[in-house]
């Protein structure tokens, strides 16, 4: 049975949150400019998209945190609502590109770079989600485990974007990158259509 933490215990459940949401906010604020130049210098199609769902972390983070500054009903649907536009804005934008990338024959020029940046990135990303996890569990707040979702997704983006790359680099399978663009359209209108279901 799932039991109501205490006035200190919610305060230090509240303080964690706001950590992790920290810590996702400072790695994605550094990881967008990173994947702009990585992205930029190899043409990548799952660089880019993979920059602008860290965009979207960085708007989830910055919407958590607002929403852990108060309470309300209210004040999580809308939290979770800017959320799912933002996904589904992500979907819509790289469904095209990978699209366009694919029709056009485009060839990407994956760098060591861009794979290393993007493991450590997936290490990184499937460690915060855990916490925020555990911790919206523990608080009963639905937008911090909502996030936490976001943040595993996008390690599991970080995983694709990898593949893609790394089958580029190393076998010359050059669709392998606009093609891991379509996987993250994918997780990105399943966990749109997930939040307003919800």
């Amino acid at each position: 049975m799932h039991s109501t933490p205490t006035g200190h215990a919610t305060a230090l459940l509240i303080r964690r949150g706001r950590l992790l949401e920290y810590a996702t906010l400072g790695w994605n604020v550094v990881g967008v400019g990173i994947l702009a130049v990585l992205a930029v210098t190899a043409s990548s199609v799952a660089l880019v998209g993979f920059g602008l769902d860290s965009l979207i972390e960085i708007g989830a983070s910055t919407v958590l945190l607002w929403e852990l500054s108060g309470t309300g009903d209210a004040r999580q649907r809308r939290a979770l609502r800017l959320i799912g536009i933002a996904f589904i804005a992500l979907a819509v934008y790289l469904a095209l590109q990978s699209t366009v990338a694919l029709l056009s024959n485009h060839h990407a020029s994956p760098s060591i770079a861009g794979i290393v940046w993007t493991g450590v990135t997936a290490a990184v990303m499937f460690a915060l989600a855990i916490g925020k996890a555990r911790t919206g569990r523990a608080l009963g707040n639905p937008v911090l485990v909502t996030e936490g979702r976001v943040t595993f997704i996008d390690g599991l983006l970080a995983v694709a974007v990898l593949g893609g790359l790394a089958l580029d680099l190393f076998l010359g399978w050059w669709w392998a990158d606009p093609l891991a663009g379509y996987v993250i359209v994918y997780y990105a209108a399943r966990e749109a259509s997930h939040i307003f279901r919800s």
